[in-house]
């Protein structure tokens, strides 16, 4: 046998099992996994003695913002912090970029902005606002992978939420059709009530975006959009949830047949309330961050097996639009850049704190979201004939992150000055290195467009 490239020496990490074993690498997939040691000939050899080979993390909730807002984040550099972290795979939201994804045309124009910039594999979503129905059909025809709603104001007019009738007739749609379609689930009219109340009572700092948002409207919308999900028999999937209530109606629908699925984000496994209130802006995200014990207790919902995937929700801006908050937290942008930091967060907090199996690990963050969204086998796992995509982490080293470090944008992150247990040394995309020892080495446009 002889591959172009023989990832040597380390411990392949997959959803069933952790074992010695080397990777033989040709034509961008995987040529053969091998006992370790075995006997095979190769153009390139990586040495991986003392790390772990996991599958690339495939990150199925990221706002990248292009065309129209690259100034917050473009692909270029969205998808270098996607190969700092380990992550070979993203999935880009419809709603930052200008115009938002919300029709054929725009569907055109972002795949034909963007088709130079990558250094990973990516996929689109498309967006559904409930004013743009009839503009379904093109965008499944145009390959996005699922559909993504807002239950509540999302922040740009540009992009409204869906009331009930018009989620209910999508959810039709789509049922005949099969396309995921992605709920930001939260009560609007809740929201804004208590968001109208803050303000006037001239509550002004961190503490009150989080008052305003309390972890019931979350599950109040959860738990409609089940019943229309049921009614239906349309496929859902829940982003960022945040509160353990909302993950266990989800568990209690799958159990009645319902076909939903959800995703919790590093931040709201890692942060707190009252990290919001020391950092201010730069943690503002919505949902907001939850209490500590909550937080616990969302941990507990991953190791039981009750959320289906982990996703960074990376949405960043520029420093400005940030700086808006400093005196008046409702001026901020909400969002967290969270992609490049997702893995090692959830090494620490997960693994190394919390016994999180690495085989769990990988199931959460690369084959439940390849299988959910439609792109495995390819993506997701290290099996012969699977794309070579290949994370190379040192779970021993510790570090501290510093601001640049960062490979966004802006080097804003709730992260920088935290320390982790575990490094992402070197990222390999379809067998060609992107990342290695601090520094990305892939070529802009090497990345490519992925269709479910």
């Amino acid at each position: 046998m002889r591959a172009e490239l023989l990832v040597r020496g380390g411990t392949l990490v997959t959803a069933d099992e952790v074992r010695p074993a080397d990777l033989a690498v040709a034509g961008g997939r995987v040529l053969a996994v091998l006992p370790a040691g075995a006997a095979c000939e190769a153009e390139t050899t990586l040495a991986a003695g003392g790390k772990h080979l996991l599958p690339g993390l495939v990150d199925c909730h990221v706002h990248f913002n292009e065309p129209g807002r690259a100034h917050w984040e473009g692909f270029a550099t969205g998808t270098a912090a996607a190969a700092a972290g380990g992550v070979t795979t993203i999935m880009d939201m419809p709603l930052n970029s200008s115009p938002p994804t919300l029709d054929g045309v725009a569907l055109r124009l972002k795949q034909d902005t963007v088709r130079d910039l990558a250094l990973v594999d990516y996929a689109l979503w498309g967006g559904l606002t409930g004013e743009n129905l009839a503009s379904l059909p093109e965008l499944e025809a145009g390959g996005v992978v699922a559909l993504k709603a807002f239950m509540c104001n999302s922040g740009l007019a540009e992009y409204p939420p869906v009331d009930d009738a018009a989620l209910y007739e999508a959810l039709l749609h789509t049922a005949a059709t099969g396309t995921l379609v992605g709920l930001h689930a939260e009560n609007e009219c809740l929201t804004a009530h208590f968001g109208r109340r803050e303000q006037d009572a001239a509550r002004l700092g961190p503490d009150a975006w989080a008052h305003a948002r309390p972890g019931f409207t979350e599950e109040e919308a959860v738990q409609r959009a089940l019943l229309l999900a049921r009614e239906t028999g349309a496929r859902v999937h829940f982003v960022h949830v945040s509160t353990p209530a909302a993950v266990r109606a989800v568990s209690r629908a799958k159990t009645e047949g319902v076909r939903a699925t959800l995703e919790t984000c590093p931040h709201y496994l890692s942060l707190t309330d009252d990290d919001l209130v020391r950092l201010g802006a730069i943690a503002k995200c919505a949902p907001p961050l939850r209490p500590a014990a909550v937080v616990d207790e969302l941990w507990q919902a991953v190791l039981a097996g009750e959320i289906d995937c982990i996703a960074s929700d990376h949405s960043p801006c520029s420093p400005d639009e940030k700086d808006k908050g400093r005196d008046n937290i409702w001026c901020a942008w909400g969002g967290i850049a969270g992609l490049q930091t997702m893995l090692p967060v959830l090494l620490t907090e997960g693994v190394a704190r919390r016994n999180l199996p690495l085989t769990q690990l990988v199931r959460l963050t690369s084959g439940n979201p390849a299988r959910l969204f439609g792109l495995a086998p390819g993506k997701g796992s290290l099996k012969e004939g699977s794309d070579a995509d290949i994370a190379i982490v040192d779970l021993e080293q510790t570090w501290t992150l510093r601001a640049e470090q960062l490979k966004t944008r802006w080097p804003l992150s709730p992260f920088v000055g935290r320390t982790f247990r575990g490094l992402v040394e070197t990222t390999i995309v379809r067998g060609q290195v992107v990342f290695r020892n601090g520094n990305v080495v892939g070529s802009p446009g090497s990345g490519r467009l992925l269709r479910p």
